[in-house]
């Protein structure tokens, strides 16, 4: 009785900052049905578990979904065990429950799939990791810039700035969500501003190094880069409900949970916008189920072959450097843990490994802040599946 009454009032909040703004839905409850070895109090909508990860840890993380940091999570946890959790709703209009295997915009996660076909074709001889911007794609950038190389690119120390934006907040985004900007723009506009530091002296994380990346895989295989990830990455680990928007389209096709953010303290359906700027730094839409197919077969050699997958695990010897190609490294409870997370307006995702792969999560949150800072979604959601 009690956890109905917490459901009713979380229901009636959200509701209630629903209705001041554009988007208004009807009162709905969120189902958490009791599950076996999990108390009822905590247990999400639907969880299967087996021996190894912290069941209780990962229930409570799911408890009380929708509030008022998401409306939906799903978390997949494998490795020495094997823990699947959902919660939440698919729709604060109808209030049905949030899909298991629902698809979403996994943002920045893209860069693991850049970087992967990057290091593929460094292995068949056709990008040399020390080559330059300059070299492969001649004109991009001017005399300003010191020789920058595909390795600087790879591992966020290229000193390039930051490129055009249709806004660096979902606010600003916002009334611009069907527009384009194309990623010859999107460099143009860095290029313009000159270079930030001396390529190789420092690491700036930042989607303009990806976005050059997938230029340079396109001018490197004469092929479109989406097409390059489906025939690279995708196919060959079964990631079949994995691929990126048409052009400019703004939708998720095929099943999906709702995402929603904040805009000026009023809760707003995004769900819908075209993240074309992002390409391929940013614009994947994936599914838990498929990311962990890209975690586990990419951990494993599959996807990079072992001489160049170093590469993905080395850091470069910069002060405070915390990225190697794509991957960020990370210590928890005492174990070295390698990830990426992503965000889009409306949706954070994540996937993180032990090297071993002892242990993986992968997480896909409708957070209603996504774009802020992303520690508090991987602080609940991602770091209970490395307790112990």
């Amino acid at each position: 009785m009690r956890r109905n009454s917490r459901s009713a009032l979380l229901a009636a909040a959200l509701v209630a900052a629903l209705a001041a703004g554009p988007l208004a839905v009807p009162a709905f409850a969120a189902s958490a049905a009791p599950v076996s070895g999990a108390p009822s109090s905590s247990a999400p909508s639907s969880v299967r578990a087996t021996t190894g990860p912290d069941a209780e840890a990962l229930a409570a993380a799911l408890a009380g979904l929708p509030d008022q940091d998401a409306t939906a999570a799903q978390i997949r946890v494998g490795g020495d065990g094997r823990w699947l959790g959902t919660a939440g709703v698919r729709d604060l209009r109808t209030g049905a429950p949030a899909l298991e295997n629902g698809r979403f915009r996994a943002g920045s996660v893209t860069k693991v799939v850049t970087a992967s076909i990057v290091l593929q074709l460094a292995a068949e001889g056709r990008i040399d990791l020390d080559g330059t911007v300059q070299q492969y794609l001649p004109g991009l950038l001017t005399e300003d810039f010191d020789p920058i190389t595909v390795r600087q690119l790879l591992n966020y120390t290229s000193g390039l700035r930051p490129g055009a934006s249709l806004g660096d907040t979902v606010e600003a985004g916002y009334p611009h969500r069907f527009e384009t900007l194309t990623p010859r723009q999107v460099v143009a506009a860095s290029v313009a501003r000159g270079p930030a530091y001396a390529p190789g002296t420092r690491q700036s994380y930042g989607n303009i190094h990806y976005t050059v990346l997938g230029m340079l895989i396109e001018k490197v295989t004469g092929d479109a880069y989406a097409h390059q990830a489906a025939v690279r990455v995708f196919r060959p680990l079964g990631m079949r409900h994995t691929s990126f928007p048409d052009g400019a389209d703004p939708r998720i096709h095929g099943p999906h949970n709702r995402g929603y953010d904040r805009i000026d303290g009023t809760l707003v359906d995004v769900t819908d916008w075209n993240m074309s700027d992002r390409w391929a730094a940013g614009d994947m839409i994936s599914t838990t189920a498929d990311l962990e197919r890209l975690l586990v077969g990419l951990f494993r050699g599959r996807v990079v072959p072992q001489p160049q997958l170093k590469e993905m695990f080395t850091l470069p010897d910069v002060p405070r450097a915390r990225y190697a190609a794509a991957l960020e490294r990370m210590e928890l409870n005492g174990k070295v843990i390698w990830g990426k997370t992503g965000s889009r307006p409306g949706y954070a995702a994540a996937i993180a490994a032990t090297r071993d792969l002892s242990r993986t999560v992968v997480y896909a949150v409708n957070a209603t802040n996504a774009k802020d800072d992303g520690l508090p979604i991987a602080q609940r959601f991602g770091f209970p599946a490395f307790n112990r």
